[in-house]
């Protein structure tokens, strides 16, 4: 199928590295000022970003300021000279934006879901050149749904469009709170080379001590840009706390990634496409062997419960025997197969023996 490319967006910026940055909530008046100026004077930002309607998975959590918190964004906007954004899930909450000055607005994973939402802001929105509006991908690692809901908004009349990659969510074990398929914006850019696409490392990280790390690697893939979650008092945020950082942090992390980045060329982009799959499979490999390690504590406990020997020796003989069978079928090297096993087992073996006084052996374990 050919694609009709998206023209690039334009942002304010006195950064190597384009960045949207605010809180997840806009919570008080005092603090959005507070974190709004910090965010300009120290780390250089020009786009403010602060949630007014927070989509809560579950009832009772904190769900947004709502309109209350619309005069606070202008004030940023009239008096800090920044440019705001908020996320819209409804004709209402665009309605009200836009009514109050609101330029940019973005479209978060469980609107990007709803097909029937997303039309619904892309007729509310209409022709309006004036309006940017940035879509998040949907929360299933599906490309056409993300690509849908940009079609969406441009057949309505929506001209300034760009695209957030904010990680997928899975029920699995995981590093990531959502993780990022990196293949898949990759796969997206494919299609519009010319579509602005940001890397949300707050969303994907889910924890403040990955977000270097994911801006970093954004970078190096040649996302447009970062919208990156922070707070003046992160730890008394109302919302997402773990993954807001200070505007003195991001300032710090934005100096440190302050390097020109240069255009990827055809063998770049094939190279880059295999690297990103291998990480994604060693995120995976890492997932499992920190799930298989759960296993094994659980298993040591039930047998200090039960007073049975840590060490089978018959049980890892017959694994040892069995992974090998397998090893081959797949086409892997035995010996490599083996060493690997045993090392994953003696770790096993000290899981299950810490602080456990069933007897031992020094023979491996599953």
């Amino acid at each position: 199928m050919q694609y009709r490319d998206f023209t690039p967006l334009v942002f304010p910026s006195e950064l190597h590295t384009f960045v949207i940055a605010g809180p997840c909530s806009a919570e008080s008046e005092e603090q959005v000022m507070t974190t709004a100026r910090s965010l300009r004077d120290e780390a250089g930002v020009r786009i403010f970003r602060a949630g007014l309607w927070k989509p809560r998975t579950l009832p009772g959590c904190f769900e947004g300021v709502g309109e209350a918190g619309l005069p606070w964004l202008m004030r940023v906007q009239d008096e800090l000279g920044m440019q705001v954004a908020t996320e819209v899930a409804t004709r209402e909450h665009v309605e009200l934006a836009l009514k109050a000055g609101i330029k940019m607005l973005w479209l978060g994973a469980r609107t990007t879901s709803n097909p029937f939402a997303v039309q619904e802001i892309a007729d509310t929105i209409g022709k309006n050149d004036a309006v940017t509006v940035l879509v998040k991908n949907p929360i299933s690692p599906d490309l056409d749904l993300w690509t849908g809901a940009l079609e969406r908004l441009r057949q309505s009349g929506v001209e300034r469009i760009g695209a957030v990659h904010r990680g997928f969510s899975t029920y699995a074990a995981k590093t990531f709170r959502n993780p990022p398929h990196w293949q898949i914006p990759f796969d997206l850019k494919r299609r519009f080379p010319s579509l602005t696409v940001l890397c949300d490392p707050s969303h994907i990280s889910g924890r403040r001590e990955w977000i270097e790390t994911l801006c970093r690697q954004a970078m190096e893939m040649n996302f447009d840009g970062l919208i990156v979650e922070s707070h003046c008092r992160p730890d008394e945020a109302l919302s997402d706390a773990a993954q807001q950082i200070t505007p003195q942090t991001l300032a710090a992390i934005l100096h440190r990634l302050s390097v020109p980045r240069r255009q990827l060329g055809e063998q770049d982009e094939e190279l880059l496409s295999w690297r990103m799959q291998i990480d994604q499979i060693d995120e995976g490999i890492l997932e499992m062997l920190a799930r298989r390690m759960q296993v094994a504590d659980q298993i040591g406990r039930f047998k200090k419960e039960h007073n049975i020997a840590v060490v089978q020796s018959m049980r890892y003989e017959q694994l040892q025997r069995h992974r090998a069978v397998t090893a081959q079928l797949l086409g892997l090297d035995e010996a490599f197969v083996s060493e690997l096993f045993s090392r994953i087992h003696e770790e096993s073996v000290r899981l299950q023996t810490f602080d456990n006084s069933s007897p031992q052996t020094d023979e491996p374990t599953p």
